[in-house]
């Protein structure tokens, strides 16, 4: 697998969804990923530090360059927890949890994102208000209620199918409200 290439195709999607959603600075930016289905094995099963690493650093260069802050979602073993800057946990009242995730638990995102992160805290869940899913690996849980599919004209990451959605406030008031 081209690392190369990925690294084009996440920033590449990563750059779209920001321009689309434009959140505000200082928002959440979820990001859930399957190495192993980046390079066309079923999730779990065929797990790649130096891939987690491609991806990590090129969301995490669009997210800090845009003032957002980056969530990277745990596997299933570690109940979907997420791996964010210490600064997120204390702006957000975020519940933090004991553990360093691993590629064995954790995944291999989590793990890398873990040690490029500046002061890594690892915490229950977030409400984010955008996000990218490479690989099936389920972030809906950690976006805000109302979220929105937005479809990017990056539609695979290596082989893995990606999914990207922004959130938006929930529409009250019946026919006689106006709406911005």
């Amino acid at each position: 697998m081209d690392l190369s290439q990925i690294a084009a195709e996440v920033t590449a999607a990563a750059e779209e969804l920001i321009a689309v959603a434009r959140p505000k600075e200082g928002r959440i930016f979820v990001l859930g990923c399957s190495t192993s289905e980046v390079l066309g094995s079923a999730i779990g099963t065929a797990r790649s530090p130096e891939t987690a690493e491609t991806i990590i650093s090129a969301v995490l260069a669009a997210t800090r360059s845009h003032g957002l802050f980056l969530a990277v979602q745990c596997c299933e073993h570690l109940n979907r927890a997420l791996v964010v800057e210490e600064d997120a946990l204390e702006r957000f009242g975020l519940t933090e949890v004991t553990v360093h995730p691993v590629p064995e638990a954790g995944g291999s995102a989590a793990s890398r994102a873990y040690e490029l992160f500046d002061r890594p805290v690892v915490v229950e869940s977030v409400t984010a208000d955008l996000g990218l899913d490479i690989g099936q690996t389920l972030i809906g849980m950690h976006l805000k209620r109302v979220a929105v599919p937005v479809r990017l004209s990056v539609r695979h990451i290596g082989e893995a199918v990606l999914t990207a959605a922004r959130t938006r406030p929930p529409l009250i008031g019946g026919e006689r409200a106006k709406y911005f």
